[in-house]
């Protein structure tokens, strides 16, 4: 398998090359020439298969030979080591719970997925690979947590201050060693745009093994198909495909999605829900896409003004509109109904929502509303007491926790804080 550039500018690499760089030389996404179809009768069959069978049969033809089938297994298997239900809310609304992983946070799939296929092409590398990533929330703690004490890696992450949970938070800057947090006094996007600069900084890359975490590696965007192909494991009535509706930022996930949509899993239709942060909503409304500088919401990790992936999934739709707004719909959802979902479905189903989870409910059942022959399913991406400070006030009672965060709570916090300056970010790379 192949990958090319998005902005058609760069040579094709092998899946090992993509994973490395990251970015591609003219600043463009990986994409794979070849969409893998599964055959109708492997998703008729799907109980039959174990959740390893399923994950390794989905990325095997991403890969091919390029990691050794029996070592692609043993990362198969450890990047999934944890629960994944479909539990149900309510009659047609049913919850995928994506937060059982180490970071409980739904990135902890792809993140495992990457660092173990990362650390394996570079073991014999005589030069340490430093992975730089921006984080809107989740992304940081997942690469923290799957990187940490990887050989031969030095991982760097940028967090904009106070734009994510303290849980969040503390799950990035606790761990020290071979991790290092830069808290940029600013936004996400802000993040963002220091990671593709040094992406396309030549002197930078030339003294540095330079690649990234963030979705836009194709390793860390791959193996999210995984769990929607559990969840139609699950799905009990297969004559009729659910919605899926995904909180979305990036769109890394909902990509993810919908490529496993391309290489056959039934689905009727795809919502991804938005907070404030609208740009494909009025996407879709006007076909005109105008990035537009992020406003923060309680659902943070959503908080992105121009979303890297949607490039990735207006390329499995050919760029052709028609095609794209007849399986895609987006909608944008404010912090006030944010709020009023949690409340609801907390008591009138005993079903706790953390805010993008919430998003994501509210959007599916409006939708459900107009299509009320349809059921359908939401990702809940993250553990609501990653959100305590704004679920506990909404429900009225504390949220258990988890020993995983009970035990950094009071752990130092270990970051640097930084302009966002570039050359600031610079000069830290290779002084480290």
């Amino acid at each position: 398998m192949k990958y090319y550039s998005l902005n058609k500018s760069a040579p094709s690499v092998s899946f090992k090359e993509a994973t490395i760089k990251g970015l591609a030389p003219d600043k463009g996404l990986y994409f794979p020439e070849i969409i893998p179809a599964q055959p109708a009768a492997f998703f008729k069959d799907i109980q039959n298969y174990s959740n390893e069978e399923i994950a390794f049969r989905i990325i095997e033809p991403y890969i091919a030979d390029e990691i050794p089938n029996e070592i692609l297994k043993q990362i198969v298997t450890e990047t999934i080591n944890f629960d994944i239900p479909l539990k149900p809310v309510s009659d047609n609304v049913f919850s995928l719970e994506l937060y059982h992983g180490p970071t409980l946070a739904f990135k902890d799939i792809g993140a495992r997925f990457m660092s173990r296929c990362l650390g394996y092409f570079v073991k014999n590398n005589d030069k340490k690979v430093t992975v730089l990533v921006a984080t809107s929330g989740d992304t940081g703690g997942a690469v923290a947590n799957g990187f940490f004490n990887v050989d031969g890696v030095e991982v760097v992450i940028l967090y904009p201050s106070g734009k994510v949970s303290s849980v969040q938070e503390k799950q990035l800057v606790t761990l020290g060693n071979n991790i290092s947090a830069i808290e940029i006094n600013g936004n996400f996007d802000d993040c963002q745009q220091l990671v593709k600069r040094a992406f396309a900084d030549k002197q930078l890359n030339e003294s540095l093994f330079l690649t990234s975490a963030n979705s836009i590696n194709v390793a860390r965007w791959l193996p999210q198909q995984f769990y929607y192909l559990f969840a139609w494991k699950q799905w009990i009535d297969k004559n009729t495909p659910p919605v899926i509706c995904v909180p979305s930022g990036n769109f890394g996930n909902i990509c993810a999605g919908i490529l496993a949509y391309a290489s056959g899993l039934p689905v009727q239709h795809f919502i991804a829900a938005c907070n404030s942060n609208k740009v494909i909503p009025d996407f879709l409304s006007t076909q005109i896409y105008q990035p537009k500088k992020a406003v923060a919401t309680i659902s943070n990790a959503m908080d992105v003004g121009d979303p890297s992936n949607f490039v990735r999934i207006l390329e499995l739709f050919h760029h052709k509109f028609h095609s794209l707004a007849k399986m895609l719909s987006s909608v944008s959802i404010s912090d006030e109904e944010t709020r009023t979902t949690i409340s609801q479905v907390y008591n009138e189903h005993k079903y706790l929502l953390d805010p993008h989870g919430a998003v994501g409910y509210f959007a599916l059942k409006n939708y459900l509303k107009i299509h009320p022959d349809n059921k359908g399913y939401f990702l809940e991406t993250a553990h609501p007491v990653k959100f305590f400070d704004v679920v506990e006030p909404v429900i009225h009672e504390q949220i258990p926790i988890p020993e995983s965060v009970r035990n950094i709570l009071g752990k130092e916090k270990l970051s640097i804080s930084m302009e966002p300056d570039y050359e600031d970010l610079k000069a830290f790379l290779l002084n480290k």
